[in-house]
């Protein structure tokens, strides 16, 4: 008759648990050898636990940072307490691809890290143990939903049609900078222009033909500004640009590149070619508007003199 032994039950439960569980286990010694390689580390790196054993970690995987790992492990082993690092901290530890078809569009699988002191017989630690979990459907979620929320961010403050920023943001950076040069005495000139006889191009071409002159107008707009100067659509046919630490004579000439380029292109559409023109006005802020609105009011001054003047021109007021 057989007897059985519980020690001998509990060790064989112990490594059957370890060697299936979705948690990758992986003991070190502190010269990182090897002496423990799960069945989860074996599937994702395909590696044996056979082929690792006694091996120093950092040359079977030379990806791994070992500066900052052997930091993590020292630190676990002087305090003998744990560690833990997740992956928005660290992606990963072990370049696993990912084979979670859910989340599939991650190439990589993402972890978090528990590192834990193990004591030897003297009580002293003389060894740790990782624990590496795949968190990858959840790192996946939270990314595509931060994603998500830079999209629905960005939309708030662009024009749809153009591409530019809408009335609301751009009027917000005219408020800036109007606040900036109070502050700072820096140079800005603001810039409000209007697509000339645009009812006509719409009356005569219907309105999706209209919507390809704003965008075409959008277009040249930004290819003639730079990157430091913001472009908005103010509403319907009507265009600001902040144009920062330039003065008026600056902005006239960045503004009569814009009107030329336009004057001189065709829009194709499929109810025929269109040519048109815009009038613009130009407003350096000094010390005379009380708010950004009264600057704004200067640079439509300036448009509306563009237009009684015969349409076509720079005003500069």
């Amino acid at each position: 008759m057989a007897f059985k032994n519980p020690q001998t039950d509990s060790f064989h439960w112990l490594v059957d648990m370890l060697e299936t569980v979705e948690v990758g286990l992986v003991v070190l010694d502190l010269d990182f050898r090897v002496q423990a390689w799960n069945g989860f580390m074996e599937n994702h790196s395909g590696i044996t636990s056979s082929q690792i054993n006694d091996r120093v970690l950092f040359e079977v995987f030379p990806d791994i940072p070992e500066g900052w790992l052997t930091r993590k492990v020292d630190a676990v082993a002087m305090l003998n307490t744990r560690a833990f690092t997740s992956w928005e901290q660290r992606p990963y530890l072990f370049k696993f691809r990912n084979t979670r078809p859910i989340t599939g569009t991650e190439e990589y699988m993402f972890q978090n890290l528990t590192i834990s002191p193990l004591s030897g017989p003297t009580g002293e630690v003389d060894r740790v143990c990782l624990l590496v979990y795949d968190v990858t459907e959840f790192a996946s979620s939270k990314r595509a939903l931060e994603r998500a929320n830079d999209k629905l961010a960005t939309l708030s403050i662009t024009d749809r049609l153009t591409g530019l920023l809408n009335r609301g943001a751009w009027e917000n950076l005219v408020d800036a900078e109007y606040e900036r040069f109070r502050r700072y005495g820096q140079s800005a000139t603001l810039v409000m222009f209007d697509i000339d006889h645009f009812k006509k191009v719409n009356d005569t071409h219907g309105h999706l033909a209209g919507d390809e002159v704003i965008r075409h107008t959008a277009q040249v707009t930004l290819s003639n500004i730079r990157q430091t100067d913001s472009a908005g659509r103010y509403g319907g046919e009507e265009f600001g640009v902040i144009l920062p630490e330039t003065d008026a004579e600056g902005a006239r000439i960045i503004c009569e590149r814009i009107r030329t380029a336009i004057e001189e292109s065709t829009v194709k559409t499929t109810t025929g070619d269109i040519r048109y023109t815009i009038s613009v006005g130009i407003s350096q802020l000094e010390e005379g508007p009380e708010n950004y609105m009264q600057w704004l009011q200067k640079a439509d001054e300036g448009l509306y003199e563009a237009k009684e003047g015969g349409r076509n021109r720079v005003v500069v007021v």
